[in-house]
C-alpha cells in the first residue's frame, strides 16, 4: 500500500525559507509525476507545484513562481519543495501525492486558475504545517 510522510515545515518569518520533503513508499516513485498541494484554514486543498516523472518539467501555481523550486530524487523515493521568500498568505497544510503517471497533467500549464487537489493517487498523508508570520 502506499504511504506518504511529509516533513520540513515549520513558523517561518516573512521572506524568510523553508524546505519541504515528502517520502513515499508503495509505490513506484519514478514512473510518477509528483506534486505538492496545500490547505488553508477555511480553504479548499489546491495545487502548488508540479514535477514530471524524470524533472524534466515542473509547473507552478501563479502565486509562488519564482519563489518556489520543487524537485525530487528518485533514487530516494523522495520530492521536495524549496520555498524561498514565503508570505503570510503562503501559511497551510502542505501535502505531496503522485499526480499521474509520467508527467504533469494539463491542468498544471493550459490554465491560468488554481490546480484542483484530484491526484490520481489520492493517498495523502498528514500533511506538514507552515506557518509563515508576518
Amino acid at each position: 500500500q502506499v504511504h506518504v510522510v511529509e516533513s520540513g515545515g515549520g513558523l517561518v518569518e516573512a521572506g524568510g525559507s523553508v524546505r519541504l520533503s515528502c517520502t513515499v513508499s508503495g509505490l513506484d516513485f519514478g514512473g510518477y509525476a509528483m506534486a505538492w498541494f496545500r490547505q488553508a484554514p477555511g480553504k479548499e486543498r489546491e495545487g502548488v507545484a508540479c514535477i514530471g516523472f524524470n524533472s524534466n518539467s515542473a509547473y507552478y501555481t501563479g502565486s509562488v513562481k519564482g519563489r518556489f523550486t520543487i524537485s525530487r530524487d528518485n533514487a530516494a523515493n523522495t520530492l521536495y519543495l524549496q520555498m524561498n521568500n514565503v508570505k503570510p498568505e503562503d501559511t497551510a497544510i502542505y501535502y505531496c501525492a503522485a499526480e499521474r503517471v509520467g508527467f504533469c497533467p494539463g491542468s498544471w500549464y493550459l490554465s491560468a486558475g488554481a490546480v484542483a487537489a484530484q491526484p490520481a493517487v489520492a493517498v495523502w498523508g498528514q500533511g506538514t504545517q507552515v506557518t509563515v508570520s508576518s
